[in-house]
């Protein structure tokens, strides 16, 4: 009887990958961010059945929105910058990242993050600029846990909910 390694038959099975544990990181991550360190957000999405988009460039001039919905996720300030602008003055501009949990959007309140949308944040409206998905569950494809949005704060009269 020999200290040799045998190679087994059939490689083990994955660990950690199944829908079960998916499903428990999606629980334990709603529970973290709706009752412990998340903040609440409106979300003001663009209504795709009554705004009138260009047929050649596909922009709007003029867009409706749907009505607002709660959103919890995770806002971190990133960017406050003052500039000088000849013949116009200071302009400041504030950015905010926002981590959404992907699966709760999806899958729980039928809500799609896409550039262009408002969100409503500590009484200040941000236009979503850009869009990043940089966390994978597990390193799974396909598997996203989270949509990162990059927002800035949107001018006075851009946007007005009311």
């Amino acid at each position: 009887m020999g200290n040799e390694w045998k190679q087994p038959e059939t490689p083990p099975p994955p660990l950690f990958l199944g829908k079960k544990e998916r499903d428990l990181v999606k629980q334990v991550n709603d529970e973290l961010i709706e009752k412990v360190i998340g903040q609440q957000v409106l979300y003001y999405s663009i209504d795709l059945k009554t705004t009138k988009f260009h047929e050649l460039y596909g922009e709007a001039i003029e867009k409706t929105f749907l009505p607002p919905i709660r959103v919890y996720a995770l806002v971190e300030y990133t960017d406050f910058s003052t500039e000088y602008m000849d013949g116009f003055g200071i302009d400041k501009t504030w950015e905010v990242l926002i981590h959404f949990h992907k699966r709760r959007l999806e899958e729980d309140q039928d809500l799609y993050v896409r550039e262009g949308d408002f969100i409503l944040y500590n009484d200040y409206y941000y236009e979503i600029v850009k869009l990043t998905e940089p966390k994978l569950l597990f390193g799974q494809n396909n598997k996203e846990l989270e949509i990162a949005a990059i927002c800035k704060r949107a001018r006075k009269g851009l946007f007005d909910a009311t």
